[in-house]
Order: structure tokens, then C-alpha cells, then sequence
């Protein structure tokens, strides 16, 4: 029986790169297998639509979903993730920093029997400082409050085997989406491939520096308490500490003729408990908010149009 491999690109605004991506797509075909590959238009406002939409009437191995709005990257992998029915599932960016031609080692260690095999980004030099040193940072901090490991250089570049798949399509239901927590958290045999990013082939990043910032918290508050457990331990180390205050302040009142001042320590001390408390209740409140999404039950995306493909991986370009 041929074993079909599923594609899942997502695609916001990659008008410019969806017939290039085809290209190096096919050219990385092997025969032995049969394809379907799946883009996501998350709610572009260019001409991707029409793009897939011609590619798809071209190759038949190629379908698209159409989501109502933008919904964004993580839930836009959901869609496609639902929507395979391949024997693997392969998920990868439609701006070919993330080389097609991996996918072949991608799948020779799926055949050897590793249900997950993701990939971890080398240290792209051009990357500017500050965007390096805070991906660290991120990892770090990840690891360290979430519960769960994940390389640094982890990216949404990977092949996961049907049974996960499966996994995933009946079992999470998280509103809230981290795939690459998701995928580290679930365990089965899993192994890491590095590569090299590429120069992004057309277009621009869609990742701002307020997507970065959201994603981050969404990752770290997606996995652990511990950022409200240790709000609560810092809460009583200064509680502590404002009491062996008080003490000092009443015994020199009481004992001393010496009057306590220093309004300037006291405004300090009344900024940071200040500062503290609504660090803490803002915090808290991303928990909440969290619940608040979780209980109204609404869809992760909603799905305008899916065209299917139709498996024929040998159709001409």
C-alpha cells in the first residue's frame, strides 16, 4: 500500500511565493509516495487567494482551506492539521525559509520508526542582536517555568506520524495554541534535525514585535502556574520584609528619641509593592482571560472554503 504524505503550509499574505514554493516542493517528491498538499490562506488581504486558487486547478495534488479572517499562524496550522489524511503529516512556512528539500530526511526517519521528527533553526547571523538575544530568553525562560523542554531554535518545521496526528485532531481542544509546546509535550519518540535558515523569497516578515511579545506569553502561561506561583512567593518574601520594617519603625518610635525619616525610601517602597501588585493582577487576569476563552466553547478558526486535492502528484508544471 502506497503511504501518502500530507503538506501543510500556512500562507497570509505569500502571493509572491506560493508558485516557487510549488516548484521546490515537487523537485523534492519522491516517487514511492503519494502527496496532498494542504496551504491555509489565513485571511490575507493580497492576491494568495487567487494564487491557490489557480494552483490548485493546475496540480491536482494541491488543495487549500480559506479561513474567514486572520486567525493567525498557530491556529492556521490547526486547520490544515485537521483537514490531512495522510499516513504523515509535514508542516512548514509558505516563505522558503524553511527548505522543501528537508523533507526527505524528514520522512527517511519517520520510515525508521520515529513518530516525531522536528527541527531546530541554526543561528541566522543576520538576525538583528536584540531579536537573537531575546529568542534565547525566551527558550530559557520557557524551559524553565513551563514544564517542558524545548531546544532553542525550535521551529514549527516538522513531521509528526498519523497517530499524533490523530492525537491532536480528537484530544486537544485547547483554544489557546502553542504547537511547538503541544508537539514536545505529548512525547512519543521524537528526533531533531538542524538546518540553515534561507533568505525569505518574497514579501516580508508578518511576525511584529507585538506577535512576538503575544507569543511568547502565550507560550509561557500555556504550559505552567509556576509565573503565579511565584508571584505568590515573592508577595510573602516582601510581606516579610515590609513587617520587619514596621518593627524597626516602631521600636524608634517607641524606644528612641530619634524620629524615622526618609520619605523617599517609604514613596520607593509604596512604587514597588505597587508595581508589584498590578505586575501580579495583571498576571493573574492572563490566567483568567485564559479560562474566560476556554469555557465559550468557540472554534480555534472557521473554515470559508476548502478545495481538496486530489493526490496526483505527477501532474506537469
Amino acid at each position: 500500500m502506497v503511504k501518502k504524505v500530507s503538506i501543510v503550509i500556512p500562507a497570509y499574505n505569500e502571493e509572491g511565493n506560493i508558485k516557487a514554493f510549488l516548484e521546490r516542493i515537487q523537485n523534492t517528491m519522491i516517487d514511492s509516495y503519494e502527496y496532498e498538499v494542504i496551504f491555509v490562506n489565513d485571511g490575507s488581504s493580497d492576491n494568495t487567494y487567487q494564487e491557490l486558487k489557480n494552483a490548485s486547478l493546475t496540480y491536482s495534488w494541491v488543495g487549500f482551506i480559506s479561513l474567514s479572517r486572520n486567525f493567525g499562524h498557530q491556529y492556521a496550522l490547526k486547520a490544515g492539521l485537521d483537514s490531512c489524511t495522510g499516513d504523515c503529516l509535514v508542516t512548514l512556512d509558505a516563505d522558503l525559509q524553511h527548505p522543501p528539500e528537508l523533507i526527505s530526511k524528514l520522512v527517511e526517519y519517520w520510515e525508521s520508526g520515529i513518530d516525531i521528527v522536528y527541527t531546530i533553526r541554526q543561528e541566522d547571523k543576520n538576525l538583528g542582536f536584540i531579536k537573537r538575544k531575546t529568542s534565547k530568553l525566551f527558550y530559557k525562560i520557557l524551559n524553565l517555568l513551563g514544564g517542558i523542554e524545548l531546544e532553542e531554535g525550535s521551529a514549527d518545521f516538522r513531521l509528526i506520524d498519523k497517530k499524533v496526528v490523530t492525537l491532536f485532531k480528537q484530544n486537544i481542544k485547547e483554544y489557546h495554541l502553542f504547537m511547538r509546546g503541544m508537539v514536545s509535550w505529548v512525547g512519543y519518540s521524537q528526533v531533531a534535525v538542524s538546518y540553515k535558515p534561507e533568505k525569505r523569497f518574497a514579501g516580508s516578515s508578518k511576525y511584529s514585535m507585538k506577535k512576538m511579545i503575544r507569543f511568547a506569553v502565550e507560550g509561557l502561561t500555556s504550559f505552567s502556574t509556576l509565573p503565579l506561583k511565584f508571584a505568590v512567593y515573592l508577595g510573602a518574601i516582601v510581606s516579610c520584609l515590609s513587617f520587619l520594617y514596621c518593627l524597626y519603625v516602631l521600636y524608634g518610635y517607641l524606644f528612641t528619641s530619634k524620629n524615622v525619616e526618609g520619605w523617599t525610601s517609604m514613596m520607593m517602597s509604596i512604587l514597588v509593592l505597587s508595581g508589584f501588585q498590578l505586575l501580579s493582577i495583571g498576571l493573574l487576569g492572563v490566567y483568567i482571560g485564559k479560562i474566560f476563552f476556554e469555557v465559550k466553547g468557540r472554534p480555534s478558526y472557521i473554515i470559508d472554503e476548502f478545495h481538496k486535492p486530489n493526490y496526483d502528484k505527477n501532474t506537469e508544471l
